[in-house]
């Protein structure tokens, strides 16, 4: 009898969820909730342009919207019924921290304050909090280096304790009225096993360890003393947050009475711990050790797992070195970029005017194009640099422009830009000693843009493969559920069997082409320079020779 699993995931627009059939991973049905609020789901400020909010109403709205569609529409599958869901997964986007009562109800969704934005979800892309983060960043190196050592030597503007004390240095009173702070990744499997308590949530070591500077080896979170230290409230907070957090071995709860008749499922079947969608997406494009999967999206995050029996350096400008976080028994390390598909969005939508039909053209266009012809190069930092530079205040660049450039043109060294910032981050990883054999890619872009995972492959020089499930981070979420349900209930009792048996690579593979890599080399090159010299490690070089030597590689590619 067919056992299934569903995973729920929620991105930066939207939430899916995915129903799977545990035998073999293959997807059955899905369902698609576009965020209500603000604009494409986003609470925005255009005053502030670092400001990216969501209301917590959103997410509510979509677990129950997302999943009894997908179930309405398992509902015609051969073998599907819904006592048959042996488990459920969630990931979400990251950090993205919730200020709640004392019974996990976010404050936003209270009279006083839903519709104040500093009472809402600091989704992961919201960046006001970068004096805070630098703040944190020097104290940590003065009085507690190991806390950096662990997340690439620089605390992100992105990330957990960042948004917290940004909420209480601008506004107090909302902090004063949160009794505890949630991330979305732990917030979700918590409302489906009916947890009215903060203290009571299983919160997971991918949110805590990579965002929170959670580490077992210094007994948790940040010390109170540490904490005092940046600001007394900080430390007053810590005991209402959480002492322990988990891996995916242990599940987060059990689906509670109340979703349970919401949602059409059996109560009591097990909540995978909620993790963030690059880790799952991770999972479900069988990532170990050797393998670096890149989740494809309106950014980019790098995965990629080392087994804990082995002593692993820490390397400067990650997102994190974590144990348990991606797989049991293995560090999971992660890396990205800021902004990836954004950019092609903000290009096509915001400088172009046009909508999504455009990028199919824009895209024919520039296929036409060989490597170094339009005499461009660009900086993929237009959302600041996540991964090695860890800077949100760097901005975009566009260099090498003529009176004849064509927009089809600047859509390609947009493409060639993030490529040549995957290149720097695979790089950081093998200077580390991360092997980086196999590289799998996920998501949206991945599966449309044939010339974008080309060029990732010419620029990179490694074959490029793509994940065989297009919702790879549900999948993951979903394949998790099954272990936590265990083979006795139809599940898998290991990740490395369910990884196995519910994984796949697609038919496609893109090889490097050699002398398209070569150009690209000597392009790269150039881009180094520019990334060292803005993004400060050769704050006094010579970029006098960048423009002249693009338009070498120019009248070569033309000749």
């Amino acid at each position: 009898m067919d056992t299934f699993a569903i995973g729920i995931d929620y991105g930066t627009n939207s939430v899916r969820a995915l129903a799977v059939r545990c035998a073999d991973g293959a997807p059955v049905a899905s369902a698609v909730f576009a965020y209500p609020s603000g604009h494409q789901g986003v609470i925005l400020d255009p005053h502030d342009h670092n400001l990216a909010r969501q209301h917590p109403g959103d997410y509510l709205l979509g677990l129950e919207a997302a999943v009894t569609g997908c179930l309405r529409q398992a509902a015609g599958a051969t073998g599907f019924a819904a006592e048959r869901v042996i488990g459920i997964g969630v990931d979400t986007t990251g950090s993205t921290p919730i200020p709640v009562d004392r019974h996990n109800v976010p404050l936003a969704l209270q009279a006083p304050w839903q519709d104040n934005p500093a009472a809402m979800a600091y989704l992961w892309k919201d960046h006001t909090a970068v004096e805070e983060a630098a703040m944190i960043t020097a104290a940590a190196r003065q009085q507690r280096p190991h806390y950096l050592a662990k997340v690439g030597g620089t605390y992100s503007s992105e990330w957990f304790w960042s948004k917290v004390w940004h909420c209480c240095r601008t506004a107090p009173e909302v902090f004063a009225a949160a009794w505890s702070w949630v991330e979305l990744a732990d917030y979700i499997p918590a409302v489906l096993a009916g947890i009215a308590d903060p203290a009571a949530i299983r919160r997971g070591v991918c949110a805590a360890g990579h965002k929170a500077l959670y580490c077992d080896e210094w007994g948790g979170l940040p010390d109170a003393e540490f904490l005092a230290g940046l600001d007394p409230a900080l430390a007053e907070l810590r005991p209402r947050l959480y002492e322990r957090a988990w891996d995916a071995s242990m599940p987060a709860g059990q689906l509670g009475a109340d979703w349970a008749a919401r949602l059409g499922l059996r109560a009591g079947i097990p909540i995978a711990i909620g993790a963030f969608d690059a880790h799952y997406g991770a999972v479900g494009s069988g990532v170990r050790e050797g393998v670096l999967v890149k989740i494809i999206g309106t950014s980019t995050c790098d995965c990629t797992v080392a087994p804990t029996t082995r002593r692993l350096a820490d390397i400067p400008g990650i997102c994190g070195i974590v144990a348990g976080s991606i797989l049991p028994e293995h560090y999971g390390l992660e890396a990205g970029q800021s902004a990836v598909g954004d950019i092609f969005k903000w290009f096509v939508e915001v400088i172009c005017q046009g909508d999504e039909t455009l990028h199919a053209r824009l895209s024919e266009e520039a296929a036409a194009q060989r490597p170094g012809q339009s005499g461009l190069l660009a900086l993929d930092w237009n959302n600041g640099n996540r991964t090695v530079l860890v800077d949100p205040r760097l901005t975009g660049l566009l260099l090498g422009q003529t009176l004849y450039t064509t927009r089809a043109e600047v859509y390609r060294a947009l493409i060639e830009a993030t490529a040549f910032g995957a290149r720097a981050i695979i790089e950081r990883l093998q200077q580390y000693g991360v092997a980086v054999e196999r590289i799998v890619c996920c998501g949206g872009i991945a599966e449309k843009s044939p010339l974008l995972m080309q060029i990732y492959a010419d620029v990179t020089g490694c074959a490029m493969c793509v994940s065989g499930v297009a919702e790879t981070c549900a999948l993951g979420a979903a394949l998790a559920a099954t272990v936590v349900a265990g083979a006795a209930a139809g599940g898998y009792d290991d990740f490395a069997t369910a990884q196995e048996r519910m994984t796949s690579l697609k038919p496609v593979e893109y090889r490097p082409q050699p002398q398209d890599a070569a150009t690209y080399s000597r392009l790269y090159a150039l881009y180094r320079q520019l990334h060292d010299a803005f993004g400060g490690v050769t704050p006094q070089a010579d970029l006098s020779r960048v423009m002249k030597d693009l338009i070498a590689i120019k009248e070569t590619a033309h000749r």
